[in-house]
């Protein structure tokens, strides 16, 4: 196993995974309760913190804000701060974050199938 800590803003993070396994880190990345939900969101653009509290609304305020920083550290997601008052802040996807994409797709299908799978056994 292999310790690696990334830096980025006010966001710290620490990776702990084997260094031999791409999937674990995959996993490290995009693993977490509101993580994937907030990268299918963001794939249809833009968006500010309070429109992805009201399409995630099971995330409270915290998990939410922990888990768009630890998207952000990883280059996931892109942080847009407008200096106005009231304080504008926008969230988006890096180039990165867009190529996860089709992964989010295979995993639906997948997840679609098993479903299937399951009511067809029961």
């Amino acid at each position: 196993m292999k310790k690696t800590r990334k830096e980025s803003g006010a966001a710290a993070v620490t990776l702990v995974a084997n260094e031999n396994c791409p999937v674990e880190m995959a996993i490290e990345i995009i693993g977490g309760r509101w993580k994937c939900p907030i990268i299918h969101h963001l794939l249809d653009g833009t968006k500010r913190f309070n429109e992805l509290r009201r399409l995630i609304p099971d995330a409270s305020q915290r998990m939410l804000t922990k888990h768009l920083r630890e998207l952000e550290a990883h280059g996931i997601v892109h942080r847009e701060v407008y200096a106005e008052v009231p304080p504008r802040t926008e969230y988006s996807l890096t180039d990165v974050g867009q190529s996860l994409e089709p992964i989010l797709w295979a995993m639906h299908d997948w997840a679609v199938e098993q479903l299937g799978a399951i009511d067809r056994r029961e």
